[in-house]
């Protein structure tokens, strides 16, 4: 009885969801407009003139598009304890912070129960879906997910990660049992100060359990490669933990011990099951499913830089399927995996068009002629202007842009995204890259997605010498005339020079960018370097980050590291083993 109300409940909100995006542009302008009545007597919405206005059309000509630069000094204003209505009318009291392994520094941006809200309805809408095609029942999940740190602004306002303020609240943990997502691990371990402390607790309960877990999730596709990394070097002491119902003497914190000990009983036959399957796997192939017979599938974030560990993931779930979960970021969320049969690579995120206002920038770029005086003429590149969410065009790119309930306004967001269908009339959105460019020096312009695909490539010449690359990331070296590429690879083994050598010519000749060709063919770009950094440097750049207090919930390696991020490049550098200049131009 209990299983189909649920089921009934699940299907009342895709029903809901379908009407939703059925009319998604009336939904437009009226989520437009409630935005703007709930925040019209704002500083920052009132200095643009709107007058009570809450049409589409007179927000688009008053209101700018703007970076988060732009915001940062009324964001400031709010950190710093103003009380008057600056970017929101109700008074804002929770300050949320990107994570910072970009740019070297966290971005602080409002945070507000519409965003819990939407957080809840993205939770419960995608689950939804999910479950018609993998449907669970009532039991646990084994979620490797992490608490960052609080702490008060200097107005007094709390600070944290979006994540942290998420597993902190009520609704949450209601959802969660909703949704029966519930996790395996106590919530001593989800908001323990230690990181490696926590992943160790959330494998021993999640074995303890290993009969309820129906599925296994992370933020992130790295959290859980991580944790499985870790696993294939600790689980002998998991099995002596649960045969003996005594914790590990690594596991100090009085708090998280305390917890996890009252779920440790004695289960000698538990422990000899765990030694018996792992003893047999090979090269832990198929781990999860081994250990976790009833689990339906894999979900985290799978997209963008994640893409980079779905071979490794696919390696530990062996037949059990990826799903990739939905599409949001610190500033709130966008989209739904409505289709969770897509692999990863493939998925598609539908737009809930109550959950924010949208806009979207063309990137095919205009020509335009200007007349320049007595010299005649020239072509020039025009941006193109902003085009509703109804009104975009199946294979275009767009940079998204975000209006949203905790007071950002024609955000722009700084994602690319790919138009590939429509789900009604909402579209259905592929996540491509980041907008910004990571690697530039003369008239090259590679962007996140370029650096990928050209470490994808390169890596190919790895796989007869059956050595894995576990992670990467880039800098632009301008302390050479003409500057160059560096990509660091932290690799599984010790490569061949031969071998190590074709990576980089190969890593050089797969930036297909016109402008990184030739330049490099006339020698205004220098050659393309590698360097090999020993096992565990990239592990020491998440501590680092961690130690910033940045949550692991919210991690994600940096794919290029500026000079303004000294600590993190001093930490590459120092840990190079091997290094080879490509020949690909000579």
């Amino acid at each position: 009885m209990l299983e189909k109300m649920g089921e009934s409940k699940h299907e009342r909100l895709i029903e809901e969801f379908e009407a939703l995006t059925k009319d998604a542009g009336r939904v437009q302008i009226e989520t437009l407009r409630r935005i703007l009545e709930l925040n019209g007597e704002a500083e920052y919405l009132q200095s643009f003139g709107l007058g009570g206005r809450t049409d589409p059309e007179s927000f688009k000509a008053c209101v700018p598009l703007v970076t988060h630069p732009d915001l940062e000094p009324y964001i400031q204003r709010i950190t710093d304890g103003e009380e008057s209505p600056i970017l929101t009318e109700k008074c804002v009291t929770t300050i949320s912070l990107s994570s910072g392994t970009t740019g070297g520094r966290s971005k602080f941006v409002p945070f507000n129960d519409e965003l819990v809200k939407s957080t809840m309805q993205i939770y419960h809408t995608s689950f939804a879906f999910r479950n018609r095609e993998y449907p669970i029942m009532n039991g646990k999940a084994l979620q490797f997910i992490y608490s960052g740190k609080q702490f008060k602004t200097r107005g007094g306002l709390t600070a944290s990660t979006a994540t942290t303020h998420v597993f902190r609240c009520d609704q949450f943990k209601n959802t969660m049992k909703d949704i029966m997502s519930q996790c395996c691990s106590p919530d001593e371990v989800i908001f323990g100060p230690d990181f490696s402390q926590a992943l160790y607790c959330h494998l021993l309960c999640g074995l303890i359990y290993s009969e309820e877990v129906q599925f296994i999730s992370s933020t992130f596709a790295h959290g859980i490669v991580h944790a499985f990394r870790t696993f294939e070097q600790i689980w002998e002491e998991l099995c002596d933990d649960i045969r003996e119902g005594v914790l590990s003497s690594r596991v100090t914190v009085p708090s998280v011990r305390a917890a996890v000990s009252k779920l440790l009983k004695p289960n000698p036959e538990l422990a000899d099951d765990i030694y018996r399957k792992c003893s047999r796997l090979s090269n832990w192939y198929g781990v999860i499913p081994e250990l976790w017979p009833n689990a339906k599938y894999v979900y985290g974030i799978m997209t963008g830089s994640m893409e980079l560990y779905l071979k490794k993931l696919r390696h530990y779930a062996g037949d059990l399927p990826l799903v990739s979960s939905d599409y949001g970021s610190s500033e709130g969320w966008i989209g739904a995996n409505i289709n969770p049969l897509l692999p990863p690579e493939s998925v598609t995120y539908a737009v809930l068009p109550d959950i924010a206002y949208f806009e979207f920038i063309p990137l095919r770029e205009e020509l335009e002629e200007q007349e320049l005086g007595n010299t005649g003429s020239t072509i020039v590149f025009k941006e193109l202007n902003p085009v509703g969410l109804t009104e975009v065009k199946i294979g275009e790119e767009y940079e998204l842009v975000f209006t949203s309930f905790a007071g950002l306004y024609r955000y722009r967001l700084g994602d690319v995204v790919k138009v590939k269908g429509f789900h009604n009339s909402t579209p259905e959105l592929q996540f491509m890259c980041r907008q910004n460019l990571l690697l530039t020096i003369n008239i090259d312009k590679n962007t996140e997605k370029d650096l990928q695909l050209a470490v994808v490539e390169a890596t190919k010449l790895l796989a007869d010498e059956k050595i894995e690359l576990i992670d990467f990331t880039s800098h632009v070296d301008l302390s050479t005339d003409p500057g160059h590429y560096v990509i660091f690879w932290e690799l599984s083994g010790e490569g061949s020079e031969d071998v190590l050598r074709a990576c980089c010519d190969r890593l050089d000749l797969s930036f297909v960018d016109a402008g990184y060709a030739s330049s490099r063919k006339v020698r205004t770009i220098g050659p393309l370097e590698l360097r090999v950094v020993r096992r565990g440097t990239f592990h020491k750049i998440l501590d680092h980050h961690l130690g910033l207090g940045v949550a692991v919930s919210q991690f994600k390696m940096p794919r290029c590291v500026n000079a303004s991020n000294a600590k993190v490049l001093q930490i590459m550098c120092n840990n190079v083993v091997k290094s080879y200049f490509s020949t690909a131009f000579c």
